[in-house]
């Protein structure tokens, strides 16, 4: 029987490659809803190649465009335009798993609704667990969803981890996250001002959305990680580092208490671990090239520098302070990046912006859904005022 896939942000990267390795195994998976934001055409592609029952937008406008587009094509997709439509396909009945690829905060709410259904969750969304932490992890232990992590990096130190998870307390010793360095790794701290938004999405080894490009150039990608990792793997803070390793061979790596180090290593294409996410325990076609060992230049690994990537070691300081401190982080991080990339902000002051906010916010300890997203949207606006001093 087929598994019935919900793709939450089908458009972009996550989700363009989670279809393409749908198309790989169209005997064993069929796409039951999409979602996107704003790409009306790239949308109406993929319900005429995919047929899913159910397609959101992110705007009433959006939703009828695109309602038009698929009666023109005598399409029968359904367009939901209620405020609860993510929910609503995430934890759709039929639905047996779901991709939650969702850039953002805004993952938050759907991801979690799927969790408290019960589903087989593919979690792309960091911010479900920067966000949502504690709270989020409870709803997946309540209900008995599978939490299976999508990015290259927890994804691979969930395969290098024995299944068995009431062992993973008695024999981890460390979990080290693998971080590219992203464009400015060797570059003068001094000059970091410089930097256009195009300079900051041109990633060495990955073609990602804009926002996450420029995460992954400020480190503040890997800073979400380690706050995604603690609770992941329910491991403290102080167990968790990060390593530059700019070839991005190996995803990460985890040290057991006897010394001896279990590494995920592979192609960098994110279709490696959807495709393990999508058919785990079993494993499937990627549709990714084998790794060639006799090929590599060899594999190198540095200190990740706290001068240079200052962003990265907020995440260790957010988690040892009150709950909801991280999800103060990202909501900040969100609109420093937004007025980076609107040519508002100096690349160099996005950690100010960040520090300044988390600074001056001290959130109460959030006990709802309701209660994270008030948080969220306090902080932006926090931010926002925030902002005005560091606007170039």
């Amino acid at each position: 029987m087929k598994q019935r896939l919900t793709v939450l942000g089908s458009t972009g990267s996550i989700g363009t490659n989670t279809l393409d390795v749908v198309r790989r195994h169209s005997e064993d998976y069929e796409i039951f809803a999409l979602s996107a934001a704003t790409q009306v055409d790239a949308m109406l592609a993929q319900c005429a190649e995919f047929k899913p029952r159910f397609a959101v937008m992110a705007s009433g406008a959006h939703a009828q465009a695109l309602a038009d587009l698929l009666k023109t094509n005598g399409l029968q997709t359904q367009v939901l335009q209620a405020q609860d439509a993510l929910e609503q396909i995430a934890s759709h009945p039929d639905v047996d798993a779901v991709m939650g690829a969702i850039v953002g905060a805004a993952g938050l709410s759907p991801c979690l609704a799927a969790a408290q259904a019960g589903k087989r969750l593919l979690l792309a969304n960091k911010e479900a667990l920067v966000v949502g932490g504690a709270l989020f992890m409870q709803t997946v232990h309540a209900n008995g969803c599978t939490l299976l992590p999508i990015d290259s990096e927890h994804s691979a130190i969930f395969q290098c981890l024995p299944e068995d998870r009431s062992t993973w307390g008695a024999r981890i010793d460390s979990l080290l996250l693998t971080a590219s360095g992203g464009p400015f790794r060797q570059r003068d701290p001094a000059t970091l001002f410089e930097i256009t938004p195009a300079q900051a999405c041109k990633h060495p080894n990955f073609s990602m959305g804009r926002k996450i490009s420029v995460d992954s150039a400020t480190m503040m990608n890997k800073a979400l990680e380690v706050i995604e990792a603690r609770w992941l793997f329910d491991v403290a803070p102080e167990k968790i580092k990060v390593v530059i390793h700019p070839q991005q061979i190996v995803h990460s790596m985890v040290q057991f208490k006897d010394a001896s180090i279990l590494a995920q290593l592979g192609t960098p294409d994110m279709r490696v671990p959807i495709a393990c996410g999508l058919a785990w325990p079993e494993r499937i076609e990627s549709g990714v090239a084998r790794l060639d060992f006799t090929s590599l230049a060899g594999l190198t690994f540095e200190e990740a520098d706290a001068h240079r990537f200052p962003g990265l070691h907020l995440s260790w300081q957010a988690l040892q302070a009150p709950e909801g401190t991280t999800a103060v982080l990202n909501a900040a991080n969100e609109v420093a990046v937004a007025a980076f990339l609107g040519n508002q902000l100096r690349f160099d002051r996005i950690h100010a912006v960040n520090l300044a906010t988390l600074e001056k916010l001290q959130p109460a300890r959030p006990h709802s859904l309701g209660d994270l997203l008030a948080l969220n949207d306090e902080a932006r606006s926090v931010a926002s005022s925030v902002l005005e001093r560091f606007v170039a």
